[in-house]
């Protein structure tokens, strides 16, 4: 059974499309990560499609600044990143930890 998950903050429509398209960014940033992955066609593609997912998270703030949103409200948006699992996928692009190395064996 999967738990409940907290409801999502009220967003704008605009706030709603900057936190998709910044995960967007966030998820193909983590597939090139070289630390995780082992296919360079799959972190090239991955790559490929950044440069798409950057536009429209340039596009989405664009629209916000036209509109005279000059405020990105950080808490509402971080209470809505962690609700869409924002902590474990941006958590995804840094350097994968070293692994703990085991005590040698008697």
């Amino acid at each position: 059974m999967v738990p409940e998950l907290p409801p999502l903050p009220a967003l704008t429509r605009s706030e709603g499309e900057l936190v998709d398209c910044y995960l967007d960014v966030v998820d193909a940033l983590s597939r090139i990560n070289p630390s995780r992955t082992t296919d360079t066609y799959a972190a090239l593609r991955a790559a490929q499609a950044l440069v798409g997912r950057a536009v429209a998270l340039k596009e989405a703030l664009t629209v916000m600044h036209l509109r005279g949103e000059t405020e990105l409200h950080h808490t509402t948006l971080a209470r809505a990143l962690r609700v869409l699992d924002g902590e474990r996928r941006t958590g995804l692009v840094a350097v994968r930890p070293e692994p703990a190395s085991r005590p040698p064996e008697s």
